[in-house]
C-alpha cells in the first residue's frame, strides 16, 4: 500500500480518494489544507490519521510517500517542488503549473530528487484513449484535428452577481484555457506532439480572465481546431479526421464512445467500456509508475505536460493573458 497524502478538500480531492481507493494501491494517511479545521473534517470524513495545516511541517512529514496536489493552480509549482525536494512522488492536478517556465522547474526538481511527477490528466489514461492511440493509423494520413469543451460555468452566474470565484480569478491562473482548454490541447500533446506555429484568440473578462477561446495549430501536414468557454455550452464531438475515414469521440474531456466512420460508408465502433470511476486509471498509473521505481509516465510524460504549457503559454500571450505567477 502506498501512503497517499492530498493537498486540498475540494470536490476533486473527494473524487480522486474514491477513485484511489477503488484501485487498493493507497492508503490515505496524511491531509494538508490552508485551514486546520478543513484539514480536520476532511481527515475524519476519510479516516487519515495525519493532518496540516503547515506546508514545511506537512511536506517533511514521515506519514506518507505520495501526494495528490489539487488546490488553485497558481499554488501547484511551489507545493509540488517543496514536497519533491522531500523524496515525495507527486500527481498534480492539470494544468499542472501556471506556466512553462514553473514547469520545467518541476521537472527538474523531480529529476534531481528522482522521484515521481505526473500531471492528473485523466481522458488520457482513460480505455477511450487507449482505443484512439490503437486504432489511429487505420485513418491514414492524418489532416485535422478538432476538439471542443464548452461548459457554461455555475460560477459565472456568481461572476455576473459581482462575486468573483477561484474559476474567475487570475490570482489563481485561471480561466476558460486553463481549466477547459488544456483538455483539448493534452491529448493533442499526446498524440502529434508539438505544433510549429499557434494562433489564439479569447474573450477576456474584466476579472482578468479569458471566458472564452479559440486556437489554431499547424502542423506539418495538418492542424488542428480548437474551441473552449466557460460562458457558453458545446455538445460537439470531437474529431480526428485522416485520407481514410474520421474518428468520432463524445466528450474529449472524458472519451467513452469512440467510432470510426470511414470514406467508403463503414462505421467501426472502438468503445471500451469504463468499469471504474474516471479518476481510477491516473490513480492506478501513478500507483503502477511508483511501484515499478519509474520517475515518468510514458503517456502523462514531462514532455506532453511541457508542449501542452507552452502551447498555453503562447496562447494567452497572444490573448493579452497575464497571471500573477507569470511575474515570478
Amino acid at each position: 500500500m502506498i501512503r497517499l497524502a492530498v493537498i486540498g478538500t475540494n470536490w476533486i480531492t473527494e473524487e480522486f480518494v474514491k477513485a484511489a481507493e477503488e484501485t487498493g494501491r493507497f492508503e490515505l494517511t496524511a491531509v494538508y489544507s490552508r485551514t486546520e479545521e478543513k484539514a480536520r473534517e476532511f481527515a475524519e470524513k476519510h479516516r487519515a490519521q495525519h493532518l496540516y495545516s503547515d506546508l514545511d511541517g506537512f511536506v517533511r512529514s514521515e506519514h506518507f510517500d505520495a501526494v495528490y496536489i489539487a488546490s488553485p493552480n497558481s499554488f501547484h509549482a511551489q507545493q509540488a517542488v517543496a514536497c519533491m525536494k522531500q523524496g515525495k512522488h507527486v500527481l498534480c492536478e492539470k494544468p499542472i503549473a501556471s506556466n512553462a517556465d514553473e514547469l520545467k522547474a518541476m521537472i527538474a526538481a523531480a529529476r534531481q530528487n528522482g522521484v515521481l511527477l505526473m500531471e492528473a490528466m485523466k481522458s488520457t489514461l482513460m480505455p477511450g484513449f487507449g482505443a484512439i492511440r490503437e486504432h489511429l493509423p487505420k485513418l491514414g494520413r492524418i489532416r485535422r484535428y478538432f476538439a471542443s469543451y464548452c461548459q457554461y460555468s455555475s460560477r459565472y452566474d456568481a461572476y455576473k452577481q459581482g462575486t468573483v470565484l477561484n474559476a474567475f480569478n487570475p490570482v489563481f491562473s485561471n480561466g476558460s484555457l486553463m481549466d477547459l482548454g488544456i483538455y483539448c490541447l493534452y491529448p493533442l500533446a499526446v498524440l502529434f506532439g508539438k505544433p510549429e506555429t499557434v494562433k489564439a484568440s479569447g474573450l477576456l473578462l474584466e476579472s482578468g480572465v479569458d471566458g472564452e477561446g479559440s486556437l489554431l495549430l499547424e502542423y506539418k501536414d495538418m492542424d488542428a481546431v480548437i474551441m473552449h468557454s466557460k460562458i457558453s455550452h458545446s455538445y460537439l464531438p470531437a474529431e480526428i479526421q485522416g485520407e481514410n475515414g474520421t474518428m468520432l469521440i463524445d466528450r474529449i474531456n472524458q472519451p467513452n464512445k469512440v467510432e470510426i466512420r470511414y470514406r467508403d460508408g463503414r462505421a467501426e465502433e472502438l468503445t471500451v467500456p469504463v468499469e471504474h470511476h474516471s479518476m481510477y486509471y491516473e490513480a492506478l498509473e501513478f500507483a503502477r509508475l511508483i511501484g515499478e521505481g519509474r520517475t515518468e509516465s510514458q503517456v502523462n510524460s514531462h514532455t506532453s505536460s511541457l508542449i501542452t504549457m507552452e502551447m498555453m503559454d503562447e496562447a494567452r500571450r497572444q490573448m493579452g493573458l497575464v497571471f500573477p505567477a507569470d511575474a515570478r
